[in-house]
C-alpha cells in the first residue's frame, strides 16, 4: 500500500489556518526547520481575522513536537496499552470490525467523528461507515454543538449555514442581539467586527445568564434565568406585535405561517415573561425597540439557547422574531449561529452525521441516496438508513442491541459527553474501542487500540468556517516518524475489509474531487470549488454549483431554500427543561468555555502557557449564595447532581445570578463538569441539555486562597 502523497516543505512563509475554532483564522508560518515553523503570525490579508489571533492560535505550534505526542500505535495487551506495529494495530481494528459484524450485524459497529476533521476526512469517514462497514451508526461531536441551530435553520429556511452572510457584515448592522454566546472568549478575533460596529454607532445587546466578557461590552445585558431563552424570544415577539414593529410587507411577501406564530406569541405578556426570565419589562421593551426600529439588525445565537432539550424550538423562536422584523435576506441583517468547532459547518455537511449524506443530502430520502450511490458506484439499497445520534450511540455501547465495537476519530468523548460518568462506564463495556488521536487523552486511555495521527499542520485539506467559506489548510511542518493520516488509516482499514478499490485515493485533493461530485446539485454544493480557487480567492462560499459560479457569500436575498422560496414561521411554546432546580437540588448549573482552552481540552491542556493561565476549572458563585453557604474566594466546594459529584475551587462574583453556578467543561476526571450535566435530548436535534442541570452544594472546605 502506497502512502498518502505529501506536499513539499518550502523555505517560504506558508499561508494556512488555525487548528481551533470555526473562525479558521488565517495564519502565516515562517520558515524554520522542516519539523517546526520558526514563527507564526496572523495573516493580515485573510478577511476573517485580518491578522488577529487569540492566545490559542499564537501557541498552537507547541503541539507539533510535544514530548507527549504519540508516535507509535498502541494495542492493549494484558490490561496495558503497549507499542505495536502499524500492521498489527490495523489488523486488530479490522478483525474487531469483522468479528462484531459477523456476530451482531453491521449496526453493532459504530463510528464517532468530529467537527475538527477536514471536509475530506468527514466525507471519507461517512463513506467508510456506509460502504466498507455497512453500519447506520455513525455520528460526531457536532451533535453536541450545532445540531439544534442547524435543525431550526433547515426547518425555517430550508438550509443550514451557520452564518448566511460574511462576518464583515456585522460592522454595518445597527443593532445586534447575541443570545447565549460569548464570542469574546470563544471566538476572540471576531470581536474586531463588533468593535467596529460599536465605533460606527451600532448597539450590542447580549442575552446571557452570566455577565461574560461579551456582555460587559454590550449596551444592554439581558441576564435571564438559564433555560428561559424561549420564553424571552416569544416575549420579544409579543412586544414587537404590540408596538407595531412587524414588517408586514416582508411577512406577506416572503414567509408562511405567521398567524400561528403570532397567536402562540400572544400568550407571552411581558409581565409573564419578566417572572419567567428575570428580565425586566423595561429592558425587554428597550431591546425590541432597538431591534425593530433599526435599518439593519442581526440576531446571533450561541450554544446557550441551543444546548437544551428544547433547543430547536428555542432557536426557532428567535428565527420567528427575526422573520417578523423582516431581517433575513436584508443587507447587514438576519439570523445566524456562531459555530464553535473548527469544521463544525463542513463536518455536518458531508456525511458523518447519522441522518445525512454528502452535500447535506438526507439519508432517508431515496433520491438523495441514489445521487450519492451513483458517485460511490454502489446499489442505493445497500446504503443503511438513519442510525443513532451521538449520545444515543455512546449510551448503547456494550449493551444488547447496541454498539459493541467503536472507532473514535478526533473526539474526546469521555470528557465531551453529558453524564460523563455514565459514558465512561459504557466505553469500558465495549468489546473493542479504537481511538485515532495525536495524544493519549481520557478516551484513548480506555481504548483497545490507539492509532497516532497527523496534526493539523502536517497535512493538507479543506475546512468550512462559520460563514460557509471553504478554506485550504496547507502542510507547514514535517510529521514525526511513525504517525499516519486519518485518510490513510481509513484506506488501510478498507483494504482489510475488502473495499480497497473504493478508497484508493492518493491524497486529500483526490478525496475532495470525489466530494465535489458527490455534492453536485445538493444543498451544500461544492462542485464548483477547487483548491486552486480557494487559494486564489481567499476561500469560496458554498453553494457553488460550477467553476464559473462566484460562490454565495450571502443567502436569502431573493428567496429561501424551500421549494416555494418562502421562509417558515413555526409556533413554539416554552416548556420546562429536562431538569429544573428543586428543594433537593436548588441551583442551576451551566457550563461554558475559557478563552485559553478549547472543547475537551485534549489539545490545550498540553500547551504550557495555556495551562499556566488556566490550570483548573473554577466554579463561579454569586455573593448572596456564597454568604448563605459560608463560601469565600478560594473555598473548595463539592457540587452534586443526580448523576455525579465533583469538587471545584470557587470564585465569588456578581457576574452570575444568585440561582446559578457556572463552570467550564474543558477537563476530565476529577475536574469533569460534564459528570454533572444532563443527557436529556431535544426531540428533533437529539442535542443533549448541557446548558442547565440542577445541582446542590454538598460540602464546603477551606481552599487554597483567592483563585485570581
Amino acid at each position: 500500500m502506497t502512502s498518502i502523497t505529501a506536499l513539499p516543505i518550502t523555505d517560504l512563509a506558508v499561508q494556512s489556518h488555525c487548528p481551533y475554532c470555526a473562525l479558521q483564522c488565517g495564519m502565516l508560518f515562517g520558515a524554520g526547520s522542516p519539523d517546526l515553523p520558526a514563527s507564526v503570525m496572523g495573516d493580515p490579508h485573510f478577511p476573517v481575522n485580518n491578522g488577529d489571533l487569540c492566545i490559542k492560535g499564537w501557541t498552537s505550534t507547541e503541539l507539533l513536537r510535544h514530548p507527549k505526542r504519540l508516535t507509535s500505535p498502541l494495542v492493549r495487551s494484558r490490561g496495558e496499552l503497549r507499542t505495536a506495529s502499524w500492521d498489527a494495530a490495523l489488523d486488530a481494528v479490522a478483525d474487531a470490525i469483522i468479528e462484531t459484524r459477523d456476530a451482531y450485524g453491521p449496526d453493532a459497529v459504530g463510528l464517532f467523528g468530529s467537527g475538527a476533521l477536514s471536509n475530506e476526512k468527514a466525507y471519507l469517514l461517512g463513506k467508510f461507515a456506509r460502504v466498507a462497514v455497512g453500519t447506520a451508526n455513525i455520528d460526531y461531536n457536532g451533535r453536541f454543538c450545532m445540531a439544534s441551530g442547524a435543525a431550526a435553520g433547515n426547518r425555517a429556511f430550508g438550509i443550514d449555514r451557520g452564518l448566511p452572510f460574511p462576518l464583515a457584515d456585522i460592522v454595518d448592522a445597527e443593532v445586534i442581539l447575541v443570545v447565549g454566546g460569548n464570542p469574546a472568549d470563544t471566538l476572540p478575533p471576531v470581536m474586531q467586527w463588533f468593535d467596529r460596529q460599536k465605533k460606527a454607532g451600532g448597539r450590542l445587546i447580549v442575552s446571557d445568564p452570566r455577565r461574560t466578557a461579551t456582555a460587559r461590552a454590550a449596551d444592554l445585558h439581558l441576564q435571564g434565568t438559564p433555560g428561559s431563552d424561549l420564553a424571552l424570544a416569544n416575549g420579544l415577539l409579543y412586544l414587537a406585535i404590540e408596538e407595531g414593529l412587524i414588517d408586514r410587507e416582508y411577512v406577506a411577501d416572503r414567509t408562511n405561517g405567521f398567524d400561528a406564530a403570532r397567536r402562540s406569541a400572544l400568550a407571552y405578556h411581558p409581565a409573564v415573561v419578566e417572572r419567567r426570565t428575570g428580565v425586566s419589562e423595561a429592558d425587554l421593551r428597550k431591546a425590541v425597540r432597538w431591534l425593530g426600529s433599526a435599518k439593519s439588525a442581526m440576531i446571533l445565537s450561541g450554544r446557550g439557547p441551543e444546548q437544551q432539550s428544547k433547543g430547536v424550538d428555542t432557536s426557532q423562536a428567535y428565527i420567528n422574531l427575526a422573520l417578523a422584523l423582516g431581517l433575513p435576506g436584508r443587507p447587514n441583517s438576519g439570523w445566524g449561529t456562531l459555530t464553535g468547532q473548527g469544521n463544525g459547518q463542513g463536518g455536518r455537511e458531508h456525511g458523518q452525521k447519522a441522518d445525512q449524506l454528502p452535500g447535506y443530502r438526507l439519508i432517508e430520502v431515496d433520491a438523495h441516496r441514489e445521487a450519492v450511490a451513483r458517485v460511490w458506484e454502489v446499489d442505493p439499497a445497500s446504503l443503511p438508513r438513519k442510525g443513532l445520534s451521538a449520545f444515543e450511540m455512546l449510551d448503547s455501547a456494550g449493551s444488547v442491541g447496541g454498539v459493541r465495537t467503536l472507532l473514535v476519530m478526533g473526539s474526546n468523548v469521555a470528557v465531551a459527553s453529558p453524564d460523563a460518568g455514565r459514558i465512561d462506564q459504557r466505553l469500558r463495556s465495549l468489546d473493542h474501542l479504537t481511538v485515532c488521536d495525536a495524544f493519549l487523552n481520557e478516551t484513548g486511555s480506555l481504548a483497545n487500540v490507539v492509532l497516532p495521527v497527523l496534526q493539523w499542520a502536517e497535512e493538507e485539506g479543506t475546512m468550512t468556517n462559520l460563514e460557509g467559506r471553504v478554506i485550504h489548510r496547507r502542510r507547514v511542518a514535517r510529521p514525526p516518524g511513525g504517525v499516519r493520516g486519518d485518510l490513510e488509516i481509513l484506506r488501510a482499514l478498507a483494504d482489510r475489509l475488502g473495499c480497497g478499490p473504493k478508497f484508493a485515493f492518493d491524497d486529500a485533493r483526490s478525496v475532495f474531487d470525489e466530494l465535489r461530485r458527490a455534492t453536485a446539485g445538493a444543498p451544500a454544493d461544492y462542485s464548483g470549488i477547487t483548491y486552486e480557487r480557494i487559494d486564489r480567492e481567499r476561500g469560496v462560499f458554498w453553494p457553488c454549483p460550477g467553476e464559473g459560479h462566484p460562490g454565495t457569500p450571502r443567502l436569502f436575498a431573493d428567496r429561501f431554500a424551500h421549494p416555494d422560496g418562502r421562509a417558515r414561521f413555526l409556533p413554539v411554546a416554552d416548556r420546562p427543561a429536562g431538569e429544573e432546580p428543586d428543594d433537593d437540588y436548588p441551583f442551576f448549573f451551566t457550563t461554558g468555555r475559557y478563552k485559553e482552552h478549547y472543547n475537551s481540552g485534549a489539545q490545550t491542556r498540553m500547551v504550557g502557557p495555556l495551562v499556566r493561565a488556566r490550570p483548573r476549572p473554577i466554579v463561579l458563585i454569586h455573593p448572596t449564595a456564597a454568604q448563605r453557604h459560608r463560601i469565600v474566594n478560594g473555598s473548595r466546594v463539592t457540587l452534586e447532581s443526580r448523576r455525579g459529584r465533583i469538587e471545584f475551587q470557587v470564585e465569588v462574583t456578581a457576574d452570575v445570578r444568585p440561582d446559578t453556578l457556572f463552570c467550564p467543561f474543558h477537563w476530565g476526571g476529577e475536574h469533569a463538569a460534564n459528570r454533572l450535566t444532563n443527557p436529556a435530548l431535544d426531540p428533533i436535534s437529539r442535542m443533549p441539555e448541557f446548558k442547565l442541570a440542577a445541582v446542590r452544594i454538598a460540602a464546603v472546605e477551606a481552599g487554597e486562597g483567592d483563585p485570581s
